[in-house]
């Protein structure tokens, strides 16, 4: 599969290699950042805000925040987050019961393995995620007095940018990279941009 584009022909300097950086890293081809490279502005503001995501602070647990990535790549449908963000989930002893949560196939709040803070973050990262957004007066009291200022920033913008990539990467089509090893449980065919009847400029 291709994305709905291909990148430039010639990107400038500082994101050549910047993307070089980032593959280099990875191990994986950067196809987002080589096609934002048509508009520098967005190539950068992207790759700022990127290198600035949270891993872990206080209640907002390194687990907490990839189910978080995780749970709002599924609710968004997004092939290419899904894989990323679901890469090496075991590290954080996500179990698949808890993937089955995040994709609506069980309901969190009868999980034992979710703590409660976790099922109170998600239920939050489902709220803001749905459009229109609106949060429920007794979820957000809960949200208030569970989570400190800086560990609700930390949550709100982890949620926050897995949204933004998820319409940035689907609005150009990238699909999956390759991050998450076979696993039957992530469907990743389950989930697509587009209608199973529509084809795309990149389709191949």
């Amino acid at each position: 599969m291709k994305a709905y584009i291909n990148p430039p022909e010639r990107m400038p300097l500082l994101l050549r290699l910047g993307t070089w950086v980032a593959e280099r890293r990875t191990g994986k081809p950067m196809l987002a950042a080589r096609i934002l490279a048509w508009y520098p502005k967005a190539a950068v503001g992207a790759g700022v805000m990127e290198s600035l995501v949270a891993h872990e602070d206080g209640a907002a647990t390194a687990r907490l925040l990839k189910l978080l990535r995780m749970q709002v790549s599924f609710m968004a449908s997004c092939p290419f987050c899904i894989d990323m963000n679901s890469a090496e989930y075991t590290s954080q002893r996500i179990t698949h019961s808890e993937i089955e949560a995040l994709q609506g196939l069980r309901d969190i709040d009868k999980l034992d393995s979710l703590s409660r803070e976790e099922k109170l973050a998600l239920r939050y990262a489902r709220a803001l995620t749905e459009t229109p957004i609106t949060v429920d007066s007794r979820l957000l009291q809960d949200v208030l007095t569970t989570f400190s200022e800086r560990e609700l920033v930390v949550i709100v913008s982890t949620i926050a940018q897995v949204n933004f990539w998820t319409r940035l990467i689907q609005g150009i089509g990238v699909p999956p990279a390759g991050f998450s090893e076979a696993c039957s449980i992530l469907r990743l065919e389950d989930y697509a941009t587009l209608d199973r009847g529509i084809s795309s400029k990149g389709d191949s």
